[in-house]
């Protein structure tokens, strides 16, 4: 029998998706409620999921599934482990986004490093028109030349960030993981990070090792007027204790495409701050068409090196 590909959140990736080549049958469902989610799954060999949840007990009440295909990078959302156990394949995306994440990443920076919200809210509320001079000095501008960024996170994003920052002659230094007894070489100790970066930006995966890894003591410890950019997972931060920081003048402004619960249905402190130096965008750093066309066509050919035997961009 053809196995039965189910993809669960199809509406999740709005781009074609090319067909495997090998016979099979193929179940779109536009997305899929946690009530919902057994009864879309309970005939799939193949389960394609970008954002939706399997736990160990979904996991178990699958017995026919085979290969759960993530049609992302992060994988925080699928019990691995129970996978493991029950002899079910895992893969996920790799590096289709590196470039224009870091293209966000840079964006939110350059944009808060100079105070552009701010500027257009001014002149939005003609400030402008009332300078005294040829023009309105409001809130402060810094140049990225020679200024430092601090990346947490050394994989492709990390990486694409630090090239382009090098190339505005930004000085680039990476972070040693939190807590670690010894630094090693070409990284710069945590705590040593927050406190000499003019920017820092989030570029690691959220687990229970950097759930609220920047929490109130190390936005305190930051570099007054530091700007924090976050284009990896909301949960690396405590929303609540950035707003304060921000309120307070701790901090220079945020960039955050992501929050620590998407969609934002029942509000977020970064929704309700309206803050002229905070930037929240729609978790839409990964989503350019060249992107989305690089990740579906990993997705189909990580499937398709599974049903060869292969292990492609496996985490089991």
């Amino acid at each position: 029998m053809n196995p039965h590909i189910v993809f669960v959140d199809r509406d999740s990736l709005p781009v074609p998706v090319p067909s495997c080549a090998f016979p099979h049958r193929f179940t779109a469902y536009p997305s899929t409620s946690r009530e919902q989610l057994l009864a879309h799954c309970a005939d799939a060999d193949i389960v394609i999921s970008n954002k939706v949840a399997f736990d160990a007990a979904t996991l178990a009440a699958l017995p026919r599934l085979k290969l759960l295909a993530i049609a992302a990078t992060g994988y925080n959302h699928i019990d691995v482990a129970a996978c493991r156990e029950r002899d079910i394949a895992v893969c996920n995306i790799r590096h289709y986004g590196d470039d224009t994440v870091a293209e966000h990443a840079f964006m939110l920076m350059m944009a808060l490093m100079r105070n552009l919200p701010a500027y257009q809210r001014d002149v939005a509320a003609g400030v402008w028109q009332q300078a005294a001079q040829f023009c309105h000095f409001g809130a402060p501008i810094r140049d990225l030349q020679g200024a430092t960024l601090g990346i947490v996170g050394s994989g492709g994003i990390g990486q694409a960030m630090a090239v382009r920052a090098r190339a505005f002659g930004m000085r680039v230094q990476f972070a040693e993981r939190k807590g670690a007894a010894t630094v090693r070489d070409g990284y710069v100790a945590f705590d040593a990070l927050l406190a000499s970066s003019d920017v820092i930006s989030l570029h690691c995966p959220l687990n229970d090792d950097t759930r609220n890894l920047i929490a109130q003591p190390e936005l305190m410890a930051m570099k007054p007027g530091a700007v924090l950019i976050n284009t990896a997972r909301g949960g690396l931060v405590d929303e609540e204790a950035l707003v304060a920081a921000l309120k307070f003048g701790q901090l220079g402004g945020a960039g955050f495409d992501v929050l620590s619960v998407e969609p934002p249905r029942d509000g977020n402190p970064l929704l309700k701050a309206r803050l002229p130096h905070l930037i929240v965008t729609p978790h839409v750093g990964w989503a350019s068409g060249e992107a989305m066309a690089r990740l579906a066509a990993q997705l189909v050919s990580n499937i398709e090196a599974w049903q060869r035997g292969e292990r492609q961009h496996r985490l089991d």
